[in-house]
């Protein structure tokens, strides 16, 4: 008679908990830098002699940098190993900290940004790379639950911390905080990370390099741009379509090589595929928070930008309580039904912000953000594991190079899908400024985007997972049977 599961997760290595806080000790490094430098943007300009607006060309000459490198990490790892390009990760990443502290123009800026973003290119995916094959399959929930505190701490310690730092302080040290971090995450990693290395498949594919590259950068800049009225939309639309076609390009090479970079010969495993293309909708309708709330909090309700961090805490807050609370999540109800329940809850949370109006009691709105950011987070968390539970050892770092270019594509396409819905609501409305009216709009697009996300995970076996959880019933012992007594006995 088959017995319920036990809903205590398994138990976790040390040397997997070492690994994890390792990994995420770096991203977060990572993670902060990436947000605090927008704080401090308008000091630096005053430092520099420069006009504030030309300075976010050094977010999007990280941004571009990243993107660019990040197909790369993983030929990279399987040739030099997983702890050794994690390393050098953290090393160029440091060394980029320090020359931009020491900039004393733009253009020597940009370029210490470029080198940083081609360290946290390796940084990411490789650190990804290293805790799956570190863990167990039974210990991915752990693990990626420790993956997620990076991206969720980042964006809210880096603009208060940014603001500190440029108030108190002199900008340069935004940028030399990242170098106590990168030398205690360097010793780390040399005494306590194991070494893993697969052999590449083939030859380094520069020719995707290049292609990968330019159709990432030309889509990129274009979703960056859509409405809103930085460059004319002829530029736009021909960036846009320029990134497509050579993406087609990509696409047909990646037909004709052995081992191309990006490989989406991936897409045919059943739980990466669904994972993968799931994780990209709702990633995208998540994608426009960050853009869409604060700007509601300021330009609608007229909120101070402090007052505004402090509520959009809440989202972030709501995240990180869920890191313990996922493994029991997903072994009391399994990947399946997770995804398709609470991914219906996260749009209906998102789209609730629709309702937000500067009457609502505070109480209400940390309310709605911070379930919200739970259950999102749950979902990240879900995504995130089960992509690579049906991936062959092989193939781990192409599948980690594919998924992290996915996500940091949604993302950037998040953002431009909620601008763009914000400005056709404007026009539609005649109103000079975005007015509470369109930004509920623009909330209900993204909302229906991320519910979109949900029937997907109808595709997938009740079972998807299991095996990742322990979530598999233990069969109760049959008693062993006693030969009956021959006659006459």
């Amino acid at each position: 008679m088959p017995a319920q599961p036990s809903l205590r997760p398994p138990r976790v290595s040390k040397e997997t908990r070492l690994t994890a806080v390792i990994v995420a000790s770096a991203l977060f490094m990572q993670n902060l830098d990436s947000t605090i430098i927008a704080t401090a943007l308008p000091t630096m300009a005053r430092s520099f002699g420069y006009d504030p607006v030309r300075m976010n060309v050094a977010l999007t000459s990280y941004l571009l940098s990243l993107t660019v490198f990040i197909p790369a990490s993983g030929w990279v790892a399987d040739r030099y190993g997983t702890r050794n390009v994690f390393r050098a990760a953290i090393v160029v990443f440091t060394i980029g900290s320090i020359l931009c502290g020491l900039s004393n123009g733009l253009p020597a800026l940009v370029a210490a940004r470029v080198l940083q973003g081609i360290g946290g290119a390796m940084m990411v995916p490789v650190g990804r790379l290293l805790l799956l094959r570190t863990a167990a399959k039974s210990e991915l929930v752990a693990a990626m639950a420790w993956l997620t505190m990076p991206a969720l701490l980042g964006p809210v310690v880096g603009p208060p911390l940014g603001g500190f730092i440029v108030t108190y302080f002199n900008w340069r040290w935004t940028f030399f905080i990242n170098i106590p971090v990168g030398l205690i995450g360097i010793v780390a990693v040399t005494l306590f990370i194991q070494d893993f290395r697969e052999p590449p498949k083939g030859a380094f594919d520069l020719r995707g390099l290049v292609l990968t590259g330019m159709a990432l950068i030309c889509i990129m800049f274009g979703l960056e741009t859509v409405g809103r009225g930085l460059v004319s939309p002829e530029l736009t639309q021909g960036m846009i379509a320029a990134g497509l076609a050579v993406a087609f390009l990509y696409y047909l090479h990646a037909r004709r090589t052995a081992a191309p970079l990006l490989d989406f010969t991936l897409m045919r495993l059943p739980c990466f595929g669904l994972s993968f293309s799931a994780m990209m909708l709702f990633r995208t309708g998540i994608g426009a928070i960050p853009f869409l709330l604060p700007m509601m909090l300021q330009v609608g309700f007229g909120d101070a930008a402090v007052e505004s961090g402090m509520i959009t805490f809440a989202s972030s807050a709501g995240a990180l309580v869920m890191k313990p609370a996922a493994q029991y999540a997903l072994r009391i109800f399994g990947f399946r039904d997770t995804l398709i329940w609470n991914g219906v809850l996260s749009g209906i949370m998102l789209t609730m912000c629709a309702l937000f109006r500067p009457t609502w009691p505070a109480a209400a709105i940390y309310f709605v953000l911070l379930v919200g950011g739970f259950l999102r987070s749950l979902q990240f968390t879900a995504y995130n594991t089960l992509a690579y539970g049906d991936v062959p050892r092989s193939q781990m770092s192409a599948a980690t190079s594919l998924y992290t270019a996915g996500q940091q594509l949604a993302a950037t396409v998040g953002v431009s899908v909620g601008a763009l819905a914000l400005e056709m609501a404007r026009t539609m409305s005649h109103h000079l400024t975005p007015e509470n009216s369109d930004f509920s709009a623009a909330f209900v697009v993204v909302g229906l985007m991320t519910l979109a996300a949900a029937p997907i995970a109808f595709l997938m076996p009740v079972s998807a997972g299991d095996d990742l959880t322990g979530r598999h019933a233990v069969e109760a012992p049959t008693p062993t049977p006693v030969p009956a007594p021959r006659v006459g006995q």
